[in-house]
């Protein structure tokens, strides 16, 4: 007894209880209308009728008239929407012999799957060593729209955080998960193919590794795909002699060539087969043969016999998973049979880069320092959108924290990321390369780079990438795309990223051993902003270890070359001062070449760095801090809109900076004292003096001399005081509470203050500004010099000089030890009127000081009190 026919007897032998148990009437009726099975005036009286015990008697005279073949199709579609009631019946006791085995046969394959893909081997996995799938995995963002060229170069141009602004508003509305890769579109289209395209490195066959996983775990594709087969078009390639499609299927799997025979017979249009890498299948010329090539057992090249399964000849009620990079993606979808559907893998989204640290980490404490890093590194945390390199700069931070190396100095620079993404494609997207064919195509994918650089130009027509690139579609650091252009198609190349544009140009260059075309960039960098990373990532290419990994692939820097750019960045920064876009090139420049000793030469000639002119961005900061921390001393330095954040990073090595002016964006009151704590601690130059502006409420800056420090604080909104420094032996300044002053002095409380600073019983000397010297601030002077024992010299500037003040300063009993100094204005009886010194009053002062007030100067010591006019 055939299929159906089990199946309409058991449909059959059971419709009593099904129609008083069926619940899910209607969407089975659905499908068989759409299936062609139903016709519409009985699916009319099915649904016009009030219950479904009605609605089954109408569905039974359907299924009566229909024969087996509709009997074994309402089957089918019961299994799937009334599972619990298809199993009360016992139904599964009268499946036949073949089912059964099927079943159990699958079951097995399942497992076979399970145990095989639950793990990962990395590239740099010892023999036995693995990794949980579900511990590296992350779902990366899939689109199914084609973009135009616009929105191509948008987002080949664009890093940080505008690049994944551009990834956010792609994937609105159009991103995609694993699930509904074969749901139907918005016209009800299912498709029977579906085109997961991605660049090299971008997850594509993790991807598939995880389809599969989900598959065998029952978490994907349950009640869709019965079965679903996975071919590595790699394999494909080695398998010899003539196979046909069972058996191509049976060396990618546990079953054998009778059972997937069986198994695809019996329920075709529930088989997904899903083909890794097309890019790298060897098709042959005659790919676009017509010869008929139907039959499962028929058999031919394993190439051919996989085209014929792309095109729908062979078992064409089967669903197609084909993924592949895009320089392959035209004659894939010139092959394939339809309905198709164009989906692409963009990489890691933000989220997902974020996700993919914390999962690889672990620990808490690690992930947030390593992923708070690489944040900093524009070009890097771009980068981190190609798995692949997220994968190189987690393992190569996880290698510093095993071994307890500082992550700052220690992490790999950018470009030595980038060299070794690029060797990890040659390695194992270029196996038919040989090793003498590497630097030919490392220098033309160079020269491809000038050209576009020169330019300005991300992507690159056709005839150009034709003329420089041997075999472009098979180049694995070049991307395709098609455009439409009016009434036909354009095909453009480009690099994965602007930043692979400019680090192969970089490469290009170094390797040349002509000295006009070494001249030619450092000119470019000089008078064309935009070759600014080119030039960096030029000398991130002459640090030794990447030219050691470099020779390997047979690749040489001359050492004139490296002279010449060495002795570029010494002339720079012997200059006395650099515009602000040259010393980020050099700050780079030398962060990315990474020599110590090369650095520590570069900024002992430099005598001030100014980064005034622009704020900094994290990658700025980051090469700044590196720079800093390998240079035992520079005249100066200048800051711009510095964070709170970037303030913590670069007080351990401010220490070294002889003047420093920062601008620091609303610091809090235990940012100032940790500043004055970590510039006042015992590693510090013998003199020092560092300026900090905060825009809202105060100027500090702190003066170091060989014995005594100076904490000069300058009150921008406050109502009497306007400032006041502070000087004491080094041996006091670490006892003082620093935060606590500057949260009374945000307190705009004047008494408080004069209660704090009365505490500092270890001044040595003391210089305030105020207004007006008060009778209630003069005896609280007296009282200073009193509980201050080394206090030698205090100063006062005021605008006004009070009578009452005056007096109780010239009759008081009590005579300082140190000198006193007071400055100001005596007012004359005009002015009397004003008791309370209001606002208004100061603006009167200013406009009548030179009738109505007289600039004095008065003295104060042990030896008594004098008075004398300026």
């Amino acid at each position: 007894m055939d299929q159906d026919s089990e199946r309409a007897r058991l449909v059959d032998a059971h419709w009593a209880n099904l129609v008083q148990r069926v619940q899910m009437v209607m969407p089975i009726a659905d499908e068989l209308r759409c299936d062609g099975m139903l016709h519409w005036e009985p699916y009319c009286k099915i649904r016009a009728a009030d219950t479904n015990q009605e609605k089954m008697r109408e569905f039974y005279k359907v299924l009566h008239s229909g024969g087996d073949q509709v009997k074994s199709a309402f089957y089918s579609r019961l299994e799937k929407h009334e599972p619990s009631l298809f199993r009360a019946l016992g139904s599964t006791g009268h499946h036949t012999h073949s089912e059964k085995t099927h079943s159990s046969e699958i079951h097995k394959y399942k497992n076979q799957i399970r145990r095989e893909y639950q793990y990962v081997i990395e590239y740099n996995s010892l023999p036995g060593e693995h990794v949980l799938l579900s511990e590296r995995y992350i779902q990366p963002l899939i689109l199914r729209k084609h973009r135009d060229r616009k929105e191509r170069e948008e987002e080949i141009r664009s890093s940080g955080e505008s690049f994944q602004q551009v990834l956010s508003s792609r994937s609105s509305g159009d991103s995609v998960q694993l699930s509904s890769l074969f749901d139907p579109d918005d016209s009800g289209i299912s498709p029977s193919s579906v085109i997961l395209q991605g660049n090299s490195g971008n997850g594509k066959s993790f991807t598939v590794q995880k389809i599969m996983m989900d598959w065998a775990s029952g978490d994907l594709y349950k009640g869709r795909f019965d079965i679903v087969f996975h071919l590595k078009c790699k394999e494909i390639n080695r398998i010899p002699g003539e196979k046909s499609l069972v058996e191509i299927l049976s060396c990618s799997c546990s079953l054998t060539s009778d059972e997937i025979s069986q198994i695809l017979q019996q329920s075709p249009e529930k088989v997904l087969v899903v083909i890794d890498g097309f890019d790298e299948l060897k098709l042959t010329q005659d790919i676009n043969d017509t010869s008929a090539h139907t039959d499962l057992l028929q058999k031919a090249r394993p190439v051919d016999t996989l085209c014929a399964l792309l095109r729908g000849r062979i078992l064409p009620e089967s669903f197609l998973l084909v993924s592949s990079r895009s320089t392959a993606t035209d004659t894939l979808s010139k092959l394939l049979k339809g309905p198709q559907r164009f989906s692409e893998i963009m990489g890691f989204s933000e989220k997902g880069v974020e996700e993919y640290f914390r999962k690889f980490f672990q620990k808490k404490k690690l992930f947030r320092e390593a992923y708070t890093y690489v944040k900093a590194n524009e070009t890097l945390i771009t980068a981190c959108s190609i798995p692949v390199i997220c994968w190189i700069i987690c393992t190569t931070i996880q290698e510093r924290f095993k071994y307890g190396a500082n992550k700052t100095s220690g992490l790999e620079t950018t470009t030595s990321i980038y060299v070794d993404f690029v060797c990890t494609l040659l390695e194992h997207h270029c196996q038919s390369l040989s090793q003498s064919m590497i630097p030919t195509l490392l220098r033309s994918l160079g020269q491809l780079a000038e050209r576009g650089m020169q330019e300005q130009q991300v992507l690159l027509d056709e005839k150009s990438v034709n003329e420089t690139i041997s075999d472009p579609d098979g180049n694995p650091f070049l991307c395709k795309f098609l455009f439409k252009r009016r009434i036909y198609q354009e095909t453009m190349f480009s690099f994965m990223h602007l930043s692979f544009q400019e680090f192969f140009c970089a490469l290009y260059y170094v390797l040349l051993d002509e000295e006009e075309s070494l001249r030619k960039l450092l000119m470019d960098s000089s008078s064309k902003p935009r070759f600014a990373a080119m030039v960096q990532f030029a000398f991130g290419l002459l640090n030794k270890d990447v030219r050691l990994t470099l020779e390997e692939h047979g690749l040489l820097i001359r050492p004139k070359t490296q002279a010449h750019l060495k002795e570029w960045i010494l002339e720079k920064v012997k200059g006395f001062s650099l515009c602000s876009e040259a010393v980020f090139i050099v700050l780079h420049c030398l962060c990315e070449l990474h020599e110590e000793d090369f650095v520590k030469e570069a900024m002992g000639s430099w005598k001030r760095i100014d980064l005034h002119g622009h704020f900094l961005r994290r990658t700025d900061f980051c090469a700044l801090l590196y720079c800093s921390q390998c240079c035992q001393s520079c005249e100066g330095i200048s800051i711009l809109y510095l964070s709170s954040e970037y303030l913590s990073m670069i007080l351990p090595e401010l220490h070294k900076f002889k003047e420093a002016s920062l601008t620091i964006l609303d610091p809090s009151d235990s940012d100032l004292g940790e500043l004055i704590y970590a510039l006042t601690r015992g590693q510090t130059l013998s003199s020092q003096r560092v300026c900090v502006s905060t825009f809202i409420s105060l100027d500090l800056s702190i003066i170091k001399e060989p014995s005594s420090i100076c904490i000069k604080i300058v009150l921008l909104r406050y109502p009497d005081l306007e400032s006041f420094s502070l000087t004491f032996p080094h041996s006091e300044i670490l006892n003082i509470d620093w935060t606590r002053l500057f949260q009374i002095i945000h307190r705009w409380d004047l008494d408080a203050l004069l209660s704090v600073l009365h505490s500092f019983s270890n001044l040595k000397k003391m210089e305030m500004s105020v207004k007006c010297l008060t009778e209630k601030l003069s005896v609280w002077i007296l009282q200073m010099s009193q509980n201050c024992p080394i206090l030698t010299e205090l100063t006062l500037d005021a605008g006004i000089l009070q009578e009452d003040a005056i007096e109780i300063l010239q009759t008081s009993n009590t005579r300082p030890t140190c000198m006193m100094t007071f400055f100001g204005s005596i007012c004359n009886k005009q002015f009397k009127k004003y008791p309370h010194y209001d606002l208004d009053f100061w603006s009167r002062l200013k406009d009548h000081q030179s009738n109505c007030c007289q600039k004095v100067k008065i003295l104060l010591n042990n030896q008594g009190f004098s008075m004398e006019t300026l």
